[in-house]
């Protein structure tokens, strides 16, 4: 057990330094993130990124065709809902079936779009910057996904 406890001291002492030094990459202040993605959100993964001019070339073609899809599964997934949300008064079972299912497709439809641009961006990039953007993504998508849920109320 102290074993386990010196080799974890030992790591944290080795890995603090390098977390601090990367604060460009650090992108846990999730209102920063939410206004610089409102703003620009292709400059502002570019900053993240650092791409050279080769990974750029094969990069931005990945990344261009993955918002294109999920603009339009958004866009799907919202008009579904805000459709409903607009006509104030509970809606059928039936209705309420196809309500769940668009929302499923768009969801199928958007995770669809992540695999292949998990497969694209792993060869666009090197693993690490993959990973990194991977996981921005993750997150700003999250951030998103909070800021529509505050403002659509749920079905009746």
């Amino acid at each position: 057990m102290k074993t386990l406890a010196a080799l974890l001291l030992a790591f944290a002492a080795v890995a603090t330094p390098s977390f601090a030094a990367d604060k460009a990459a650090d992108v846990t202040d999730m209102q920063a993130l939410r206004a610089a993605v409102r703003a620009d959100k292709k400059a502002y993964v570019a900053s993240i990124l650092m791409l050279t001019p080769a990974e750029a070339q094969k990069f931005w073609p990945a990344y261009d065709a993955y918002q294109r899809t999920l603009d339009m599964t958004g866009r799907e997934k919202n008009m579904t809902i805000i459709e409903v949300v607009g006509q104030d008064k509970p809606v059928s079972e039936l209705y309420a079936r196809q309500i769940a299912k668009d929302i499923m497709l768009a969801d199928d439809a958007e995770a669809k779009a992540r695999r292949t641009l998990y497969n694209r961006v792993m060869k666009a990039v090197p693993p690490l910057k993959a990973a990194r953007y991977l996981q921005l993504e993750g997150k700003i998508r999250a951030a998103q996904a909070y800021e529509i849920a505050e403002t659509i109320p749920l079905i009746k």
